[in-house]
């Protein structure tokens, strides 16, 4: 992947207000092929937010405990599931769990979720494996909020037909829309967004993944690893 991905956030002075909990978190990236491309889709934070208010991100949030009670299963291969092991606390969530809260928080925020399986009396993946575990993040200390993201590709085919209805959205992320991967990369963004980006476009582009890249802020020393 490209060197200026490789870059590390560097805490910034401890201001009132900041936290050091750091939550578990789980973010979706879909995508889908259009006749200019790969895109991805999208939405604005609002400026009265305390955790990266009005940039743009990805669908996503913290692990709540109803994920935990009802993970879902059959959504990822084995070596994702084994990385999303790695590297964790005793008490970190486990892969099925985080896998619920993606697809949780993109149905609360989008109004997006998986096509039923055909007699299924709710959704559930059309496909096995649907996932893919591609990034993992740690904000830095310093800041209001804290999580450690795993960041999820999936592609949009899971949706079925309704990938452009955002009626259902909660309003959290405005703006919704798909955007290719290069003028995505011009919006106003958080740092990790766009190494993520750059990221996704590497991995789209048939570019292998030589273990996935974690951003580690767990401590004031920043470091950068490959998980796997």
């Amino acid at each position: 992947m490209g060197q200026a991905d490789a870059r590390l956030w560097r805490p910034p002075a401890r201001a009132a207000g900041v936290t050091d909990q750091i939550r578990a978190a789980a973010t979706i990236i879909l995508t889908r092929q259009t006749q200019d491309g790969p895109a991805v889709l999208m939405g604005q934070r609002g400026a009265g937010a305390a955790f990266m208010p009005t940039k743009y991100v990805f669908p996503g949030g913290a692990v709540d405990p109803e994920d935990h009670a009802a993970p879902a299963t059959g959504m990822l291969a084995r070596q994702c599931a084994e990385r999303l092991a790695m590297l964790c606390n005793p008490d970190a969530p486990r892969p099925e769990a985080l896998v619920r809260a993606a697809l949780r928080e993109m149905e609360e925020e989008t109004g997006l979720r998986l096509a039923p399986t055909p007699g299924a009396p709710t959704p559930a993946a059309p496909t096995p494996a649907a996932l893919r575990f591609v990034f993992r993040a740690i904000t830095p200390p310093g800041r209001p909020r804290r999580f450690d993201a795993r960041f999820f590709l999936m592609d949009a085919t899971a949706l079925g037909p309704g990938a452009d209805d955002f009626a259902r959205a909660s309003g959290e992320l405005s703006h919704l829309h798909w955007i290719g991967l290069g003028p995505a990369r011009r919006l106003d963004l958080p740092f990790i967004t766009e190494v993520v980006l750059a990221e996704v476009d590497a991995l789209l582009g048939g570019h292998e993944q030589p273990g996935v890249p974690f951003f580690d802020n767990s401590t004031d020393v920043p470091a950068f690893r490959r998980i796997g």
